[in-house]
């Protein structure tokens, strides 16, 4: 350890004597600028670096580290943890040293000391950083670019490197985007009928306007580098907590989606699987759901996430071919009815709201895609570019697909392709393949998240991390086996918690730091958006929910006059979403 101090302060000197030469200061060192410096510039020197250290102290700590795995933001330690002091610890799967919230080298700290407080305290006085000594300005100007690009060569934790291009950017942004979501747009379209299109590019438009805020967010002051962060700018330990909470929540229902995605696609390449245990037989449905479960759980326990990171960026390609695939079996194949549907459904239009809303849930992602670019004043390009693309996908696939199936359409429209075609199948194993990569990456920010609040035993945590993983994974398999509607448990996500984290959070958290340079435009734009996203939500939420209860209600009335039951309660196709 005292090794490792030691190099920490050989490269802050190093670091410092680079600044001081780029910034043509002729001091010497620590006792130059203590000349030059007031007493008032040095408290508030301090109370700035306390301030902006201090985003990072509160739960969650792991999330950017976790979040930029998710979203695939580059990063030069993703893959190798650092020097050699961790080098021992290449074991494959969950390790003791990267669960716990005292170890420095597994936490994503943002503005984290290079040393702890009472080291470097016990430093001589000619040891000492003299960063703590600069004016604030030179402060924010230097250690938010070449602080966080250097902090790499001496912490283990993820830093703000600034080195993810244009390019890198947009496919990281069009990865989180372009989702699951797509496949359930025909279904949009027929719940809310063709006018209820419209809300898609209202809801591309508001939420391009909502990543900007969240970028303004983040340059109001220095420190602040991921959702979480703004949150507590705004309002304190609170925000952060709830707006953590609400991001994880949102997290662990996508995971339950990729069950139900799973069983239902798999049930309907192989409607006659079965499988007797004990007496107890399970259907198709019940059998690739618990199969599914079983496969993803190894990779839940994977302490290197890096390769499945790099494997899942590929979810873009795979959206791209499963349009493809929908565009070819109606255009060249001719399949479809070919019908004109409906101008309006008011009655289902609420659930379309849902649907059309968890189509634009990224923002979880995009502080972490702006603080990783290397030139970030191309971010608003980078987030017209992803929804414009993405929106423009969504629009294609809601139309073909309601044209070709009609009131036909189920909430996956991999669900109505006919199973003979190639195209076909091409584009139910690509569903099928894609949320086995993405399951363990999108499960590990919960995970890690309540593995901080383990107290600390270096003996036990190993044990922890897998029961806390393997609980979660089994507890999805029961959500989405007791909720096996895949459009409708979408759309109840898409209105309670995407609204929040797309529509609603992002004004708030602007008006709340903003307050007093943000024009009046930007504020009535805010208040627009927010009265937007609480309708929105509280009509898509109450309609989700009254249409789940009454499926479920409907199947509890087939399960008691059905003969030969099941322990897990029998699923009804997704026809019924």
């Amino acid at each position: 350890m005292k090794n490792s101090v030691s190099e920490q302060n050989f490269y802050i000197e190093s670091e410092e004597e680079d600044e001081e030469k780029e910034l043509n200061r002729d001091g010497e060192g620590e006792a130059d600028v203590n000349g030059t410096d007031s007493d008032e510039s040095l408290a508030d020197d301090n109370r700035q670096q306390s301030k902006t250290g201090s985003y990072n102290t509160s739960w969650p700590q792991s999330y950017r580290q976790s979040i930029d795995l998710y979203s695939s933001v580059p990063s030069p330690n993703l893959t190798f943890l650092g020097t050699p002091t961790l080098s021992r610890l290449s074991s494959s799967y969950l390790s003791s040293s990267l669960t716990r919230r005292h170890t420095p080298e597994s936490l994503p700290t943002v503005v984290k000391p290079l040393l702890d407080k009472p080291e470097d305290e016990q430093l001589p006085p000619q040891r000492r950083s003299s960063r703590s000594l600069l004016p604030p300005t030179l402060l924010r100007r230097s250690s938010s670019i070449r602080k966080d690009e250097k902090l790499s060569r001496v912490s283990h934790e993820l830093p703000m490197s600034r080195q993810s291009s244009f390019g890198q950017a947009l496919l990281n942004g069009l990865n989180v985007l372009c989702g699951v979501g797509i496949l359930s747009t025909p279904y949009a379209a027929k719940e809310g009928g063709w006018l209820g299109l419209s809300i898609l590019l209202i809801f591309a438009v508001l939420s391009f306007y909502t990543g900007m805020l969240l970028r303004y967010c983040l340059d109001s002051e220095p420190g602040l580098g991921t959702y979480p962060d703004i949150g507590q700018a705004a309002f304190g330990t609170a925000g952060r907590v709830v707006i953590s909470v609400i991001l994880y929540v949102e997290l662990y229902a996508c995971c339950v989606e990729y069950i139900i995605l799973e069983s239902d696609n798999l049930s309907s390449l192989f409607p006659n699987a079965k499988i007797s245990l004990g007496g107890f037989e399970l259907d198709s449905h019940h059998f690739f759901a618990l199969m599914t479960t079983l496969a993803v759980l190894p990779t839940v326990w994977l302490r290197d996430l890096s390769v499945l990171s790099y494997i899942s960026a590929g979810g873009v390609i795979a959206s791209v071919l499963v349009v493809l695939c929908l565009f070819w079996i109606g255009l060249v194949d001719k399949v479809g009815i070919h019908s004109e549907g409906t101008v309006l459904n008011l009655g289902t239009l609420p659930v379309a709201i849902g649907l059309y809303g968890y189509c634009y849930s990224g923002h979880a992602v995009f502080p972490n895609i702006y603080t990783s670019m290397a030139q970030p004043n191309r971010f608003p390009a980078v987030l017209l570019a992803c929804f414009g693309i993405c929106t423009l996908m969504y629009a294609g696939v809601a139309y073909m697909g309601y044209t070709m199936f009609g009131e036909e359409t189920e909430s996956q429209f991999t669900l109505n392709l006919p199973q003979d075609l190639v195209a076909s199948k091409v584009a139910v194993w690509t569903t099928v393949v894609n949320p086995f990569t993405k399951y363990a990456l999108t499960m590990s920010p919960v995970a890690m998240s309540l593995e901080e609040l383990i107290p600390s035993n270096h003996m036990k945590s190993h044990m922890y991390a897998i029961c806390i993983r393997t609980a979660l994974v089994i507890s999805t398999l029961v959500v989405a086996l007791s909720i096996p509607f895949f459009g409708l448990v979408m759309s109840l996500i898409g209105s309670l918690l995407t609204m929040l984290v797309t529509l609603i959070l992002p004004c708030a958290c602007f008006l709340s730091i903003l307050r007093g340079k943000a024009t009046r435009f930007q504020i009535a734009v805010c208040i627009i958006i927010i009265a937007v996203g609480v309708v929105s939500s509280a009509f898509g939420t109450r309609s989700s929910l009254s249409r789940i209860i009454e499926n479920l209600s409907t199947r509890d009335f087939i399960r008691n006059n059905d003969e030969g039951l099941s322990f897990f309660p029998l699923i009804k196709t997704s026809s019924t979403d």
